[in-house]
């Protein structure tokens, strides 16, 4: 008995969704001719920002996917005082994101203490060969012209922001 209210109701809603479709036109956009711009805050692909980034793997060991590659070296920088002794710090040499192995969940992003990734919307950079979806740091590197400034969040919300460095 409970079958046929909820049948009715369901082809209710179907029957005006066709007369809408019908005589306003479909809503599909004709990509690659029109392109519709991403919303505020949308995942495309991960940029890096080099200069902040130290090698402390916490992305890569955080990565559910392990599609994120780094690797660095240490090196002596001088003392932060006159009369202090040298200090180590980590080099970059290699951070590499296989796009082909990456689901998008934003771990990496959210873990860096350092603020060394962020989301860009960019969204088309398919590539030919499945191989050609590794990045490397100069390609990730690249992604940061297109990362937004930072966008309020809505009121009553309580995340960190992270402020996207600009080129002096």
């Amino acid at each position: 008995m409970g079958l046929v209210p909820g049948l009715v109701t369901g082809l209710g809603v179907t029957f005006k969704e066709i007369v809408k479709t019908v005589t306003k036109g479909a809503e599909t956009v004709q990509y690659p001719h029109v392109k519709e711009d991403p919303p505020a805050r949308a995942r495309g692909v991960i940029a890096l920002h080099e200069e902040n980034c130290t090698s402390c793997m916490l992305c890569a060991r955080e990565c559910p996917d392990w599609c994120i590659y780094i690797e660095g070296h240490k090196d002596l920088a001088p003392p932060r005082r006159a009369g202090g002794k040298p200090r180590t710090v980590n080099k970059l040499d290699r951070f590499d994101i296989d796009y082909g192995l990456c689901m998008y969940c934003g771990i990496c992003v959210e873990v860096c203490p350092f603020e060394a990734l962020f989301w860009s919307p960019e969204y088309e950079y398919s590539e030919p060969r499945i191989a050609d979806l590794l990045h490397d740091k100069s390609r990730l590197g690249q992604w940061m012209e297109t990362v937004p400034e930072f966008e309020s969040y809505e009121g009553g919300s309580e995340a960190k922001q992270k402020k996207v460095p600009r080129p002096a």
